[in-house]
């Protein structure tokens, strides 16, 4: 599957694992900060329900 023909979640998974990749992060430091990310995520979706 041709990444162009992907979808959107997919597309911002893979600019995202390149990003964090690129700097060098720990895994343990960048899932913490993914953990924070996703409890604001669904913090603004029940905000919106």
């Amino acid at each position: 599957m041709s990444l162009e023909n992907a979808p959107e979640e997919v597309k911002l998974a893979v600019d995202l694992i390149m990003l964090l990749e690129e700097n060098r992060l720990d895994p343990q430091t960048v899932l913490a900060a993914l953990a924070i990310v996703q409890r604001d995520f669904e913090r603004k979706i029940a905000e919106k329900a």
